[in-house]
């Protein structure tokens, strides 16, 4: 500690408050009287007063400028630091530190580097203003973490001096993989940052909510959390992403809450493939302007709304249990089918994976209307002979899923071969005795090619009711063979 004649008045005063922890406020004060240099807050945070007991004591500071550099790396604090409204000069390094509770509040700072910090208590930041990168990679915050009307800035440096902000491109404003806090944290309305939130391997263990906040790191990521895990993450109600937002592989065990966002990707707005999550409220304010990826991902209870998939969405692989509707009424069948057929290329799991939710529910028509728009999109897919054979099974049984089509084929072929029978005089195949002529009963032991009527063997025709005899037996052959191939693939598939 320096010598108490080497300190200006702001330190002293400093000083004399810090055994008993009290706040020395020096706002409105001129620049020369309210200047505290770092090494002032360093020797009381490491070494306390003379004679006071380790632990005792707390820097509470208000309204100060802060000069020089505040350089606590692999530094055992055992003192609480609080800052508020102060103007650091340089960087603040923490890194490998343990410190107590720690407060950056209302600061305006030039980067912080906390890699590998320790803090037994909380970490605030709240309206600060961090003109550099906030690192806080593999920290460790018993606590909460509150950044909550904070402004991060990180950007690239042209000749040693910060870019433009409007013409450099943005990079990662905070850099807090491996990051690990037992408490929420909490960036709330009114925190922005430009440039992107770097989570890789986060945990967070009491939550993290962002409602109202902004990410501006348009061209790039604006959240890479790949392998987090949250018990809670809530992205909504106003809260705004010009970037990509990816968490591959998170876990969230409770709820991820996008509901209310507006996510501005530009080629991806939002890839969680392989998330797991209890339940997932994609329900954004705005179509998202980028893809949406959720392959293989797994949640309890998806909700969605009319505006949730862009055209381009990937849900191959896809699991939920349950699936529910932001609006009051839940999603007609025809608005689920929309948002299948607006998948890119088939593939068959968002189809069976939407009619086994249907079964679930009770509701088995909407399930066989989902199973054959599947076939229907499969079908797009075969070479032409194939497509040849599907339109057969779709117009006659529906693929199976529609057998009462097979009757409406059959009676209006029966009324058609009634009416045409009914003309001319057919001839007998024998004279002995033989049951009379039915138009009737005749088509239909045309059309049935299993048992008999007698019919068909005691009396035909020649010329045209020759043929459409011909044509009534092909048919009753192809309506068979379509309603027994198509029962069989329902069978066998559901």
């Amino acid at each position: 500690m320096p010598a108490y004649e080497d300190l200006n008045e702001a330190e002293r005063l400093l000083r004399e408050a810090f055994p008993d922890g009290a706040t020395v406020d020096l706002t409105g004060r001129a620049d020369a009287e309210r200047t505290v240099r770092a090494t002032v807050l360093k020797a009381l945070l490491l070494g306390g007063r003379d004679g006071s007991p380790a632990g005792a004591g707390a820097l509470r500071l208000t309204g100060a400028r802060i000069t020089g550099q505040l350089d606590l790396a692999g530094a055992r604090v055992e003192h609480e630091l609080r800052l508020e409204r102060c103007e650091l000069e340089q960087q603040v390094l923490l890194r490998g530190a343990s410190l107590r509770s720690t407060g950056f509040v209302g600061c305006r700072i030039p980067g912080l580097d906390g890699w590998l910090v320790t803090v037994d208590g909380n970490l605030f930041f709240q309206d600060s203003v961090i003109d550099g990168r906030l690192t806080l990679t593999r920290a460790h915050v018993i606590g909460e973490l509150r950044l909550s009307g904070a402004r991060l800035t990180a950007t690239e440096l042209l000749d040693g001096r910060p870019a433009d902000p409007a013409l450099a491109p943005a990079t990662w404003a905070l850099w807090a993989g491996g990051l690990e806090l037992d408490g929420g944290c909490f960036a709330r309305t009114g925190f922005t940052a430009r440039g992107g939130l770097r989570l890789v391997g986060a945990r967070f263990n009491g939550g993290l909510f962002m409602e109202g906040a902004l990410i501006d790191n348009a061209g790039g990521d604006a959240l890479t959390g790949d392998d987090l895990t949250a018990s809670t993450m809530v992205l909504a109600d106003g809260f705004t992403a010009r970037g990509a937002i990816r968490l591959p592989g998170a876990a969230v065990r409770s709820r991820l809450s996008l509901a209310g966002a507006v996510l501005d990707g530009g080629g991806t707005a939002l890839d969680a493939g392989r998330l797991h999550a209890g339940e997932l409220l994609l329900t954004p304010a705005a179509r998202p302007k980028g893809n949406v990826d959720l392959h293989e991902a797994q949640v309890a209870v998806l909700c969605d709304n009319e505006v949730s998939w862009p055209a381009d969405s990937r849900l191959d692989g896809l699991a939920y249990t349950s699936l529910q509707d932001a609006a009051p009424r839940p999603a007609p069948v025809a608005r689920r089918l929309a948002w299948l057929a607006g998948l890119p290329g088939y593939s068959p799991q968002p189809y069976e994976q939407l009619a086994a939710w249907y079964r679930r529910t009770g509701d088995d028509e909407a399930a066989r209307q989902v199973l054959l728009a599947k076939q229907r999109r499969r079908r797009r897919t075969l070479h032409p002979l194939g497509r040849a054979w599907g339109g057969l099974l779709d117009v006659t049984v529906g693929y199976g899923y529609r057998p009462w089509q097979a009757g409406i084929w059959l009676l209006g072929l029966a009324v058609l071969g009634t009416a045409a029978f009914s003309t001319g005089s057919p001839a007998a195949v024998q004279s002995e005795q033989r049951a009379p002529f039915s138009p009737l009963v005749y088509t239909l032991d045309l059309l049935l090619p299993i048992g008999g009527f007698g019919q068909r063997t005691a009396w035909y025709w020649t010329g045209l009711h020759q043929w459409l005899g011909y044509g009534l037996i092909a048919a009753g052959w192809l309506l068979t063979t379509a309603l027994l191939a198509g029962m069989s693939r329902s069978l066998t598939r559901q």
